[in-house]
């Protein structure tokens, strides 16, 4: 798979759709529940907040509590919507805190 350039948007979502989808059917996750935009928000957003390797560091970390969240019984929907939540409140706190350090 050759990585389309940056300039165009339609087919970074194509090659990211399509990305995503042989990813699930791999390790059998559910397609229709992975909500693509709100990970890569949290991924944004610790990348941006606390430093660029904190980003799939966070995310991978979502996924464990994810999974361990719905070992506990907890509806998928509301797994995802707590954890990715926290997490980025989380990664917004720490940028908040750095720069009250640097001013």
């Amino acid at each position: 798979m050759t990585a389309p350039s940056a300039g165009d948007d339609q087919q970074l979502a194509a090659v990211l759709e399509d990305w995503t989808r042989r990813v699930c059917a791999e390790l059998g996750v559910d397609r229709d529940a992975v909500d693509v935009d709100a990970v890569l928000g949290l991924a944004g957003v610790a990348a941006h907040s606390v430093i660029r390797p904190a980003a799939p560091l966070t995310t991978y970390l979502a996924g464990v509590a994810v999974g361990r969240a719905l070992d506990t019984g907890t509806a998928p929907a509301d797994a995802v919507a707590d954890v990715l939540g926290r997490a980025r409140r989380l990664a917004q706190e720490a940028g908040r805190d750095g720069a009250d350090d640097t001013a």
